[in-house]
């Protein structure tokens, strides 16, 4: 779960950032975060959610 709420964290992070700079518009941030939340309650979340404990993992295991 602390992994999750971090990586929520990062992500938030950078919209924010892209937000500011104005690299992004908040219509396709919003875009951006519905897409997030609606993947999230689809059959592709457990394997998204493995495939980054793999990375997470792998990254820490260098």
């Amino acid at each position: 779960m602390a992994i999750s709420l971090s990586l929520v964290a990062l992500f938030g992070l950078v919209l924010f950032f892209l937000l500011r700079s104005r690299t992004l518009g908040p219509g396709a941030a919003f875009i951006a975060a519905g897409f997030g939340f609606f993947l999230a309650s689809t059959g592709a979340a457990r394997p998204i959610n493995q495939l980054t404990e793999s990375l997470i993992q792998t990254v820490q295991n260098l």
